[in-house]
């Protein structure tokens, strides 16, 4: 601690989370550290200059004990978040304090979590995709490298397994870390992410950084450039790929707006901090590319009453490239992962980033998909037999695109049973070229169903077919036992 008395001031106001304190002799700069309460217990950032001497500043813990003439010290520093390699496999909150109840680590160094961005000279200037394994987002919303990705879903449709899988794929096929940054997450959805994660293996590559919903808007609001400072430790020093997953953007806007309230400014529109679109910018844009590597980045966004139109959706969508929709629908009939590929999208999917090929077939399969559904109310009332050919070969084709577009995770292996299946793009495009092309028309949709590569439906259909055969001579079997065991009945009469 500096015990400098320049640095020392006196605390002459606390409302709530806004602390607001006088230095004689030295201000504090802006985003600077201050301690007070008992054993600097109590840690207020730097927001306004109100004159010369006086600064007003959000409380990052609570302020309970803290009282008027209190002294109140300037840490000559801003907050710090810990770097390399010891922090994988571990839980932080927004001090970089480990919360999982192990041994502290003994970081390589600590580093303030107010970083420029990197500039556009330092930037790669090549859109690149960023492959997942992942069947559905791979051909119909891939992700690019360096880019962010909204990631829309309510509760219980596989957002979770949907994470896991992408960070379990991240270290496999990209040789990289991951680091999950929750914002505003509630302390039950952290633990359960946390325990799904051990038990799917993929907890060593990854980083959790954490602002629980019941902590103050001053913690929530800077959780995530703590997690973004450990990111760019691996993109920059390490040169390794990261995925930056963030649940929920919104919450950090939502910070943001109670911040600004408390600080006294003037209210935008819907009571949103005029602020909101340069203090989200200041998250956004360090999360891109550079000559080396790239933090690639999935982000969950809550929409508030659904309203598109709403500042905070308008401001978040500016910044996505790609959109990852799961639907409810698909989740309730068995077709995980449950991404609904006609409101799934990305700016990527252009002739010019994904070639012809690609581009031709994504718009087919969107077509087809989008057909089928116009035909569901017409197969509903009216049956099949109504549907005219070419109508009956499109529902039979986008049924078995449904089908081969689901896909078993290594994540979830202990509770199917099967094993996970990583696709790539050539194979998954190959898949779906062929399924188009009407080349499965003879097989049932049934051995297309949870599968990785399209050389996998002739071995199914085999096993299928041998299956049948099994279940002939079964039937055969019974029927010749059943005259025998009349006969006995009759003599035992």
């Amino acid at each position: 601690m500096n015990s400098d008395e320049s640095t020392h001031g006196v605390v002459t106001s606390v409302v709530g989370g806004v602390v607001e304190a006088r230095f004689p002799d030295q201000m504090p700069s802006i985003n600077n550290l201050l301690v007070a309460g008992k054993d600097d217990s109590i840690l207020v950032e730097v927001a306004l200059h109100l004159d010369a001497h006086t600064v007003r500043g959000n409380a990052l813990t609570p302020t309970q004990g803290l009282a008027l003439g209190s002294t109140i010290r300037d840490q000559g520093r801003t907050l710090q978040a810990p770097v390399g390699l010891d922090i994988l496999g571990r839980v932080f909150n927004v001090f970089g304090d480990t919360i999982d109840r192990k041994d502290p680590i003994k970081a390589e160094e600590r580093r303030s979590i107010h970083q420029d961005s990197p500039g556009l000279s330092d930037r790669a200037t090549a859109s690149e995709i960023f492959t997942t394994g992942i069947k559905a987002i791979d051909v119909l919303s891939p992700l690019e490298r360096g880019g962010k990705a909204g990631l829309f879903g309510g509760a219980g449709v596989g957002k979770t397994v949907l994470i896991t899988e992408l960070i379990h794929n991240m270290v496999g096929e990209h040789k990289g870390v991951s680091i999950f940054c929750g914002i505003g997450e509630r302390c039950r959805e952290g633990e359960e992410l946390y325990r799904e994660m051990k038990d799917a293996g993929v907890l060593d590559n990854t980083v959790m950084v954490f602002g629980q919903m019941n902590e103050p808007p001053g913690c929530r609001f800077r959780v995530g450039l703590t997690a973004l400072t450990m990111a760019e430790y691996f993109r920059d020093d390490r040169r390794q790929d990261v995925l930056f997953l963030v649940d929920n953007i919104f919450r950090f806007i939502q910070a943001g707006m109670e911040l600004s309230g408390l600080l006294g400014l003037m209210p935008s529109r819907l009571g949103y901090q005029p602020t909101m679109a340069s203090e989200l910018s200041e998250l956004q844009e360090r999360i891109t590319n550079s000559e080396h590597a790239a933090i690639t980045s999935i982000q969950a966004v809550y929409v508030p009453a659904d309203d598109l139109t709403d500042p905070a959706a308008v401001h978040t969508f500016s910044h996505l490239s790609a959109s990852i929709v799961l639907s409810r629908k698909r989740a309730s009939e068995g077709l995980y992962p449950a991404i609904d590929p006609l409101e799934s999208n990305s700016k990527m999917l252009t002739p010019q980033v994904v070639g012809e090929r690609h581009y031709r077939i994504a718009q087919e399969i969107r077509r087809t998909l989008a057909s089928y559904e116009d035909l569901k109310d017409i197969i509903a009332m009216l049956g099949m037999e109504e549907l005219s050919r070419d109508d009956r070969k499109t529902v039979f084709r986008a049924r078995r695109l449904e089908r081969f577009l689901t896909q078993p995770f290594f994540t979830t292996e202990q509770f199917t049973g099967t094993p996970g299946r990583s696709v790539t793009l050539e194979q998954a495009l190959n898949g779906c070229e062929r399924i188009l092309d009407d080349e499965f028309s003879n097989f049932s949709e049934k051995v297309l169903y949870m599968i990785g590569s399209i050389d996998e439906v002739e071995k199914n259909a085999q096993e299928e077919e041998r299956q049948q055969e099994d279940k002939g001579d079964q039937v055969e079997d019974d029927d010749a036992r059943a005259p025998a065991n009349d006969s006995n009945e009759g003599e035992a009469a």
